[in-house]
């Protein structure tokens, strides 16, 4: 009741009046039985504005971070994210890679939308990066269509480290189904889940023309982190001259 109370009474009209949204292709989103919607990864803003526009209740995978925050913040937002149906996601290895494609697997089994963001993480830079072969994994195991979807300005309305988003137009395209019949039985070759990972995130970046890195964002973060620390250590005792 919590998830229709806040799509149609609280946060739905103000993300609208707010923000604007451009919808283009919501037909391409199944009006009944389960399906897949992939999307980019661009801003926590994502999360809410997505959900929004779509006629259908939709259920994400969301990083279990959300859901043991310290605090009094933590506890709301975990409670916000728990009354909105998301389920919480270890990412923390290949173990919980796979409680995290069972949970999933149980949303589609109910003939409903399961959403997932295949990068597994927000862009730190608006580009598009590697996706992860999970999504994969659930569209062949549940036999199900794959909608690709590109948010496009969220990630100007609100970059990270910003908490509260600013007015900025946004489009919210989705792409036609993509069907991987084919591909039935064969969810276990991993050149079959790379390549079918591989159509789904070239499906959203030709939705939404951003600039693709053929690696993991995750790794391209812990880089740049790694940097800006020695950098920083660097400036903090900088190293003597030699005599």
């Amino acid at each position: 009741m919590f998830y229709h109370v806040l799509k149609y009474v609280l946060l739905g009209p103000l993300l609208r009046l707010v923000f604007r949204p451009r919808i283009e292709g919501l037909d391409h989103v199944p009006a009944s039985g389960p399906a897949i919607v992939a999307g980019n990864h661009l801003s926590f803003s994502d999360h809410f504005l997505m959900p929004a526009v779509l006629h259908r209740r939709i259920t994400f995978l969301a990083k279990a971070e959300y859901f043991t925050g310290p605090g009094l913040k933590g506890r709301l937002t975990a409670f916000f994210f728990r009354s909105a149906g998301q389920i919480p996601v270890d990412r923390s290895g290949k173990e919980a890679g796979q409680a995290a494609i069972r949970e999933g697997l149980g949303v589609l089994a109910k003939d409903e939308l399961l959403g997932i963001y295949p990068e597994g993480t927000r862009s730190h830079d608006g580009r598009l990066y590697k996706g992860k072969v999970g999504v994969a994994v659930m569209a062949l195991r549940a036999g199900v269509p794959v909608v690709p979807c590109a948010m496009i300005g969220t990630f100007e309305a609100q970059p990270p480290g910003r908490k509260i988003p600013k007015v900025h137009p946004v489009v919210i395209r989705f792409g036609e189904p993509l069907d991987f019949s084919r591909y039935a039985g064969m969810e276990r070759e991993k050149a079959v889940l790379r390549a079918v990972t591989d159509e789904i995130m070239y499906a959203i970046l030709t939705l939404s023309g951003q600039e693709y890195v053929d690696r993991y964002a995750a790794d391209v973060k812990a880089e740049e982190t790694e940097k800006a620390e020695k950098a920083a250590k660097g400036r903090k005792f900088p190293r003597l001259p030699q005599r």
